[in-house]
């Protein structure tokens, strides 16, 4: 077989977002990749800024950059998968299966498990230009789970050739740099059990956007105009390498329209008034969440304030579909499974979400063998409900209001705010993760009034 590799496909990032590693199916030949080259068969970044420094200075910015740096990454890969394989040695290929996507190049010299981001090794690269610019095909019909192709050398393939060339190197188009399937082989993912756990862009061919062909590279490297070389041609429409996804509070903020109506205006104490709030996603060609779905949490909080500032949390009424309770926030503990690479015997977990009591949670639970509540897609064995917004749904609530005796007559507001975490804060502390990880985002809010009177 040639000596041919799959590489990390660097361009999307959505809502995304690299917060997990991903891991290697079981029908691709381990040796056909891990170790078949040498660091020296690849550039460093630093090499490509020298003619693309407004390409290096964008990517150096964004997620692609830090994808084997990152505090959250570096935590769950090294506190939570590496030691679960040290203790479960036949997920060692799964685990070294990581770096496919999080640091390809240290994959592929065989450079795993890499060293921490602390010793600076080339492994901190991440998701370099050479990796997506060295990539010559996908392996198979579906893109996942890193079944790129790649081939280190003078030649680089990118979605335009250029009217003048390179001095340096060589440039060839492919009609695979403008597809989703060169993001799909990063940001699709089966685990071990061949589960979807990643599927940002099977969810994008199943949606509106591939229909209209609006593509990844539309939203996350949106075009502009500029010089893709600093000796070249100024496009009007290069891409700009963003990569910009759910690490971007610009990027969150908005994505889902809200508003929030009563089924009546006038009441008095002790009477009863039915909110109804419409979520619609707009703007998310994929599923919102989408990418690292274990990881991300969003919901929806509706509370009524009084002219005295009294507020009053109104809990979101069921609907009654199978696996409702995954969500709606409660106090439950989930995530026991983590007790195995922490080395806890009898691990109880930690709350589910921490989100108040009640909310509705838009998500998909992950669950691993044994049907606990799984953070660590490595031990998915099944999923759960998947109740996330899918692109240009629209899906509604109803929130029951019965007014305490005791709230103020006069105007009463009543807001539905809708926010979004990138990690379930309750992992995240238990984990000694930087807070700005599961710091709660606000996504879009809208209120409304009634009036109360005595």
């Amino acid at each position: 077989m040639k000596k041919t590799l799959a590489l990390a496909s660097a361009f999307l990032f959505t809502l995304l977002l690299f917060s997990v590693f991903s891991f290697k199916p079981l029908n691709v030949e381990e040796g056909d990749k891990k170790g078949a080259f040498k660091y020296k068969d690849f550039q460093k970044p630093e090499y490509c800024k020298g003619c693309h420094n407004d390409f290096y200075q964008q990517w150096d910015q964004a997620m692609m950059s830090k994808a084997y740096t990152h505090e959250w990454d570096e935590i769950e890969y090294f506190k939570l998968a590496v030691a679960h394989a040290e203790a479960d040695p036949k997920l060692k290929d799964v685990v070294d299966g990581c770096n496919g996507c999080h640091t390809p190049m240290a994959y592929l010299v065989g450079d795993v498990t890499p060293p921490k981001p602390s010793e600076g090794s080339r492994a901190n690269e991440s998701v370099s230009c050479e990796v997506c610019h060295l990539i010559t095909g996908i392996e198979g019909d579906t893109a996942y789970n890193f079944n790129w192709v790649i081939e280190p050398g003078q030649t680089k393939y990118a979605a335009r050739k250029g009217e003048k060339g390179s001095p340096n190197h060589k440039i060839v188009k492919t009609d695979l740099h403008s597809s989703t399937k060169i993001c799909g082989s990063c940001h699709n993912e089966k685990s071990p059990f061949g589960v979807w756990v990643k599927s940002t862009q099977l969810e994008w061919e199943e949606g509106a956007y591939a229909d209209a062909n609006v593509t990844c590279q539309e939203c996350h490297m949106p075009d502009t105009k500029m010089k893709t070389a600093a000796m070249g041609t100024t496009y009007p429409d290069a891409r700009t390498h963003l990569f910009n996804g759910g690490h971007d509070p610009g990027k969150v903020r908005g994505t889902i329209e809200l508003r929030i109506q009563p089924d009546i205006r006038e009441t008095v104490p002790g009477e009863t008034v039915v909110f109804t709030t419409t979520v619609f996603n707009q703007k998310t060609g994929h599923k919102f969440p989408t990418g690292s779905v274990e990881d991300r949490i969003v919901w929806l909080h509706v509370e009524a304030e009084d002219e005295d500032g009294n507020r009053y949390h109104i809990q979101v009424d069921k609907k009654g579909f199978e696996g409702e309770e995954y969500t709606i926030a409660s106090d439950v503990l989930a995530y026991q499974d983590m007790g195995v690479p922490l080395g806890i015997e009898n691990f109880e977990g930690v709350r589910r979400e921490d989100v108040p009591i009640g909310d509705r949670i838009f998500r998909m639970p992950y669950f691993d063998p044994e049907g606990r509540m799984t953070i660590m897609q490595w031990n998915t064995a099944s999923l759960g409900v998947d109740y996330r917004i899918g692109p240009r749904e629209t899906k509604t609530e109803t929130y029951t209001f019965e007014l305490p005796f005791e709230i103020k007559p006069g105007k009463v507001k009543v807001t539905a705010d809708l926010y979004y975490r990138l990690l379930v804060k309750p992992v995240g502390e238990y984990l000694e993760v930087p807070e700005e990880e599961y710091t709660a985002q606000l996504v879009n809010s809208h209120s409304t009034e009634i009036t109360v009177y005595p």
